[in-house]
């Protein structure tokens, strides 16, 4: 197995140098092969400066096509990016946001229906995961574990688009709870203690040793694409397939997936036009550093197919019959909001400056899940940040307060970790980008802020525009209450007061902010009430309030016994929040039997449980170890996971 990349190797480069003619036929049209895999950061190849990983196909790849350097994901969770790749527009514009939770969707926004219209034969093996209850399967003539382009059911000479996604370096190959058991990285090549980290993580063995885990799942994901190169090669159709060779999002060290920062967004994105089709392209290969990101590619394949992207796409044709010539002066991101922590977010950047805006600013990005939690270098950090053994001011970021703002140089900053948003000098370049972000969220209607809650039962990108929603009354309201001062209590009392649910709980984040700040000292009735509201979301974001507001008592209590049990986790969230505060800590002790309770008694290995969280408020509060975060059975589960690895699948069949 340690061979077989340069096997693979060996045969891309008979790839290219089969003969190949004009393309030049009536009606002639290339295949289009997607080779997708997951949470993968670009510096995680070897063609992307990576020293300590073995990318021979991949590198290869690279230099015979079109390699990316500045291509971004929409989103650092898998759901929200793949629901922008499927559409070619950014998730948040039909609430596709929340991840992993599907809503309704419009029935014709998925760009293959149109592909199949033409004439090309689709097929996904076989991965969705799109945000939307809309049958979304229907878009492909086979969409399963079987589903290839080498299919019985495709024309003689019919062209195809196909999708092949590989999970073998997500991120469930290193949630393991711990690296006892873990095989000899260094068999593979991979030696973690040569491996070089970025600057914003901790030197600490369990980095290092999940860093080598995920390594070994790259080199796996480079055999992979070895392999569809072979195939391509030995069934005659490398000569008329154009391959796009990417990541969903950013990678598995901590502080990548989940988070709007480069290791988050940036992908690895390569994209090969065989010599037959290469004036599709319009420029030779070599690497490319505009700014692409996943609304992009949708309207990219449709324009290399001969069709005409339709207008509600907000990405642009890269290349193609329709290629949009006009470069991307600004580059815009989401951080998907997960069903219980719900906490807004987004990014953009021109190349050089990167924006973040953080809508909820008191909320801490280092919320707990079971995902990134379950690997051994996460538990490690915390425990290192929370115990208070940290020397680095760096690595305690994840763990206070997010900004409401902040402002990277990532030419001089590329682990950005030092904010420039209060820095005089930069002020211009903070109100450009701000401006920037306020008009995307504008142009592109983001319904990433309505509450999960206004998203059930109907169409809610119809919906707002039926009912005529004051968007922009919303959008105007959001902005202010992140940055909110005593100046903003007329508009605070106007929201909390509000029929629409979005404005309650917007108001609500405006006076949770001024309380936390100290700006405001006393509890509004009308604040106080809302600890009733039907909605858990208001309720729950009340009761952090109000919390700081004189009112622990009421506060808390409403959050560790919520309405209904369904909403435990919405309202664990707010108290996770309140538990990283070290000055509200003594609010929450009072309560510890309940937690305690719930920890024993709630589901330990159920994903994202209520459970998982009430643990971690008690490691925020010094009454348990982080080790014990997924419960003892855990390690034995653990100790398999650390054995084995992920197969390489799905193959060409």
């Amino acid at each position: 197995m340690r061979h077989l990349p340069l096997l693979m190797c060996t045969a891309f480069y008979g790839l290219y140098s089969a003969p190949t003619e004009a393309a030049d036929k009536k009606n002639e049209r290339p295949n289009i092969l997607w080779l997708t895999f997951e949470d993968t950061s670009a510096y995680e190849f070897g063609c992307y400066g990576n020293k300590g990983v073995h990318t021979p196909n991949a590198d290869s790849l690279a230099s015979r096509g079109i390699q990316f350097m500045n291509a971004w994901s929409v989103a650092p969770q898998s759901s929200a990016a793949r629901s922008s790749l499927i559409t070619g527009c950014y998730s948040s514009t039909y609430g596709m946001d929340i991840h992993p939770v599907p809503y309704d969707t419009p029935a014709d926004i998925f760009f293959p229906q149109k592909l199949r219209e033409a004439g090309y034969y689709c097929t996904n093996n076989s991965k969705t995961h799109y945000n939307s209850t809309t049958d979304n399967k229907i878009c492909w003539d086979e969409c399963n574990n079987k589903a290839s382009y080498n299919s019985s059911k495709r024309g003689k000479d019919q062209p195809f688009f196909a999708v092949f996604n590989t999970v073998t370096s997500h991120m469930g190959r290193i949630r393991t709870f711990h690296t006892d058991g873990r095989r000899d990285y260094t068999q593979e090549g991979i030696y973690p203690t040569l491996l070089s980290l970025p600057s914003y993580v901790p030197d600490l063995p369990e980095v290092r040793s999940d860093y080598a885990v995920h390594l070994e799942a790259v080199q796996d994901v480079d055999i992979w694409l070895g392999l569809f190169l072979k195939d391509l090669k030995e069934r005659g159709l490398d000569e008329n397939t154009i391959i796009f060779f990417f990541s969903d999002h950013g990678g598995c060290v901590p502080r990548g997936k989940g988070y709007l920062y480069e290791s988050g967004l940036r992908v690895p994105l390569i994209a090969y036009f065989p010599p037959k089709w290469q004036h599709l392209a319009n420029q030779a290969p070599g690497k490319e550093y505009s700014l692409v990101n996943f609304t992009d590619l949708g309207p990219t394949v449709l324009s290399l197919a001969g069709i005409k992207p339709p207008k509600q796409m907000q990405g642009k044709a890269l290349y193609g019959k329709f290629a949009n010539k006009e470069k991307r002066e600004m580059q815009f991101a989401l951080a998907a909001n997960q069903l219980h922590h719900f906490m807004p977010v987004r990014a953009v950047t021109d190349g050089r400056f990167k924006y973040i805006r953080s809508y909820i600013p008191y909320r801490q990005f280092a919320l707990r899940n079971y995902y990134q939690w379950g690997m051994p270098s996460n538990k490690a950090w915390d425990k290192l940040v929370l115990g208070g053994h940290n020397t680095n001011p760096d690595w305690g970021q994840a763990f206070e307060a997010h900004p409401a703002e902040m402002l990277f140089d990532l030419e001089k900053d590329a682990g950005e970790v030092h904010d420039l948003s209060d820095v005089p000098e930069y002020a211009a370049i903070l109100t450009k980008m701000r401006q920037a972000l306020s008009d995307h969220i504008r142009t592109t209607c983001d319904l990433g802020f309505f509450l999960p809650t206004s998203r059930i039962g109907h169409i809610l990108y119809d919906k707002v525009r039926k009912e005529k929603y004051p968007l922009d009354d919303l959008y105007v309201l959001v902005e202010t209450v992140g940055t909110a001062t005593t100046a903003s209590l007329p508009l605070l009392e106007k929201a909390i007061a509000s029929s629409l649910p979005e404005m309650r709980f917007w108001g609500v984040v405006g006076y949770a902010k001024l309380a936390r700040e100290k700006q405001i000292g006393t509890c509004p009735e009308t604040l106080l009430a809302l600890l009733q509201d039907d909605n858990p979301y208001i309720a729950s974001e009340a009761a952090y309030a109000v919390a700081y507001l004189g009112k622990a008592e009421e506060g808390v209590s409403r959050l560790i016994t919520p309405v209904l049990e369904k909403d435990r986790k919405i309202a664990y969230s707010s108290l996770e929040c309140l538990s990283l505060d070290p000055n509200m800590r003594d609010c929450i002790r009072p309560f510890l039997p309940d937690l305690k309770e719930a920890a024993e008694t709630l589901p330990r290995l159920e994903n994202e449980d209520a459970g998982l969280m009430a643990r971690g408020i008690l490691v925020n509060l010094g009454e348990m170890d982080i080790n014990n975060l997924h419960g003892p059975e855990a390690y034995q589960r653990g100790l398999k996971l650390n054995y084995g690895r992920r197969p390489i699948v799905p193959l060409p069949n």
